[in-house]
């Protein structure tokens, strides 16, 4: 029995024992130690770590992780003037050699160490002199330093040149000169008698030039020569005068010295300095260095910042320019050579004039917020404007000027009629909250020979009281080939697009708007009122709410419509259409549709709830509108409204294509048929 439980135990043990160490091998592959990754397949990488000490840097195999065991190499790369030592940190294979090897075995981290290098300058003379600088003796410096030597000359001797070790002498023939220890040097100055008869000219100059006439050092002439000097200065340095003994004139660069005895001579120089003079434009100003008149050293590279105003963005700096780093940064560098004057260009406009030929460039919200002081000149717009453009949260958001966002530019007796070309790029984000102000819209009103076009007003809210609209509140001029995305609000005359069309030259064409409409009269998807304006190849989509004169695409009107559609819904009181509210006697509506449901109490049709004027060749749908009966145009059914006959039959230009984004431009409307509704030829897919 004893021997059976015994038995028992130990095949427990066993078993206990094998799971221990599998759970063990589990949680070492599933795991890695600090400074370990586990690869995709399992095996386990090492970081290495290196640096150095100054004076070198360390150039490694590989990119820094290894897998284990691998053997990397490195370099100890010493800079000029420093040696290498020695790696500490980790074990490497050669800890004195610059380039060794480590086995990566588990993290590490090595250093590679630097020590200035120091070498000995051996100095001595012949007869006849002494070096009396440093000395005579052996000297020892670090490298790279720069040591005075002067040789001073016994009575009777001359001092010739330094000889030996030579090359990083300044000027070997000059008693007082310099050398710069880049190695162990071994020097000689070298003295000779003064022969009988003969002088010893020594000439020198100071920091900025060099005497170039007979050179620098000592020179031995015979009595009586006369001796030419001539002393050039350096870049940003003028010749000063000669001093020493006298020379012909010691305040020209150009002289001579007679040599009636020892003479010695020094070319001095002083530093050039010059003015600057910065001022700017209208519109900022030159934050470094200031504005006004500062001087300095030849040489000096000065910092220019140009500031520039809000509403006002830097163009270029003009004047004395050559010297300066990048004349169209307003950060940016000058070198001092001369004399400068300088200006700060600033400009409300990213670029042009104004003219038809170079209309002015608008590239952020303060750029468009300028436009209302130009109103007869002409504009471009060369990016899209969103909430993240500067100057969006000053002018169009909803915070800006006190909650009612963005102040829309012109108003009637001061109408913008000139050109805004916004080249295909939306302005987004729009607020407008201004119930109580009129002519509300991106612009407030457009007067007769002003043009809007190519220009998308999008994501937008716009609250105005009367003649409110997305892009334009009034408009007597023209709106071409744009649209609108905005909720707008009003009063009276409130459209998607324009609020009020007017003055006989109102013009609204190949334009949109797919924004929901509400006011009180006078609501339309795209227009509110065309008073005497015109209306053609446009549409609306959006939801359209009012009171009276409520319709899908205009909601009163008292001139031309034609080749236009609307979808939305429409929702009024009285004289509610779902192309058309109400149609004055001169009001004309042709070649037209409306697909929307229509809901009002009186006056109230599928196409136009009261007609007093001309509606001709226009259709709507009379399932999806709800209506059986309009004031004017034929109802027809869904089937009918996506069969081409239908339209053709009536005299439209119309074509049909093969598919919803195909388009045929020879035709005002195009049509996959028994598919879909007409749609204009120009819209976009």
């Amino acid at each position: 029995m004893k021997a059976i439980l015994s038995s028992r135990v130990h095949d427990h043990m066993k078993r206990l024992g094998i799971f221990l160490i599998t759970l063990a091998l589990i949680s070492g592959i599933a795991s890695c130690d600090g400074g370990a990754s586990c690869g995709g397949g399992g095996g386990v990488e090492w970081d290495l770590t290196t640096s150095s000490s100054g004076g070198g840097g360390v150039i490694v195999s590989g990119e820094g992780t290894y897998a284990d065991g691998t053997i990397v190499t490195l370099e100890a790369v010493a800079d000029e003037c420093y040696e290498f030592v020695e790696w500490t940190g980790a074990d490497v294979a050669d800890p004195y050699s610059p380039i060794t090897t480590i086995t990566m075995d588990q993290a590490k981290s090595i250093v590679a160490n630097f020590a200035l290098l120091s070498y000995d300058l051996t100095v001595d003379s012949t007869d006849g002199g002494q070096v009396a600088s440093p000395g005579e003796d052996t000297f020892t410096y670090d490298c790279g330093t720069v040591v005075a030597l002067t040789a001073a000359a016994e009575e009777g001797y001359y001092f010739v040149n330094w000889s030996g070790d030579v090359d990083t002498i300044a000027n070997i023939h000059a008693p007082t000169t310099t050398i710069t220890m880049k190695g162990d040097y071994s020097i000689t100055a070298n003295f000779e008698l003064i022969p009988p008869e003969q002088f010893v000219l020594t000439t020198s100059s100071t920091a900025g030039g060099a005497v170039i006439t007979p050179g620098e050092g000592t020179f031995l002439y015979d009595e009586g020569t006369i001796v030419d000097l001539v002393a050039e200065a350096e870049e940003c340095y003028q010749f000063v005068n000669w001093t020493g003994d006298a020379v012909a004139d010691p305040n020209s660069a150009i002289t001579a010295i007679a040599m009636d005895g020892a003479k010695n001579v020094t070319a001095n120089f002083a530093l050039l300095s010059y003015n600057l003079t910065a001022d700017s434009t209208d519109g900022g100003e030159v934050t470094s260095p200031g504005e006004g008149t500062f001087t300095y050293d030849c040489g000096t590279v000065v910092d220019l910042v140009a500031d520039a105003e809000l509403g006002y963005h830097f163009v270029e700096w003009t004047g004395d320019i050559g010297t300066i780093a990048d004349v169209d940064g307003a950060e940016t560098t000058i070198a001092m050579s001369g004399n400068y004057s300088i200006t700060a260009n600033f400009a409300l406009f990213t670029g042009g004039n104004g003219t038809a030929e170079d209309p002015y460039q608008i590239a952020d919200w303060w750029q468009l917020d300028n436009v209302r002081h130009f109103l007869s000149s002409h504009f471009i717009v060369v990016n899209d404007l969103d909430s993240s453009s500067i100057g969006y949260t000053e002018l169009a958001s909803t915070t800006a000027h006190e909650g009612k966002g963005w102040q829309p530019i012109a108003v009637s007796n001061n109408t913008f009629v000139g050109s805004f070309d916004g080249q295909g790029y939306e302005i987004c984000a729009l607020f407008i909250n201004r119930p109580d102000e009129s002519e509300v819209g991106l612009f407030g009103a457009v007067g007769e020979g002003g043009v809007i076009g190519n220009v998308g007003v999008v994501n937008g809210n716009v609250t105005g009281y009367d003649n409110a609209g997305g892009l334009v509140g009034k408009n007597e001029g023209t709106v071409g080939n744009s649209y609108a995305n905005c909720r707008v609000i009003g009063n009276y005359n409130v459209g998607g697009l324009v609020g009020k069309n007017d003055n006989f030259e109102g013009t609204v064409t190949d334009s949109y708007a797919t924004g929901n409409v509400t006011g009180a009269n006078n609501v339309g998807g795209l227009v509110g009122w065309n008073r005497e304006g015109t209306m053609s190849n446009s549409y609306a989509t959006g939801r359209v709410t009012g009171n009276d004169n409520v319709g899908g695409l205009v909601g009163k009107n008292s001139d031309t419509a034609s080749n236009s559609y609307a979808t939305g819904r429409v929702t009024g009181n009285d004289n509610v259409g779902g192309l058309v509210g109400r149609n004055d006697a001169t009001g004309t509506a042709s070649d037209s549709y409306s697909t929307g449901s229509v809901t009002g109490n009186t006056h109230v049709g599928g196409l136009v709830g009261r007609n007093y004027g001309t509606v001709s060749n226009s259709f709507w749908d009379t399932q999806t509108s709800g209506q059986g009966g309009s004031a004017g145009g034929t109802g027809k059914t869904t089937v009918d409204m996506q069969d081409i006959s239908t339209f053709s039959g009536a005299g439209w230009g119309i074509v049909a294509v093969g598919d919803a984004d195909d388009r045929n431009t020879d035709y005002i409307w195009n049509i996959v048929d028994d598919a879909t509704y007409p749609f204009l030829s120009w819209q976009p897919v």
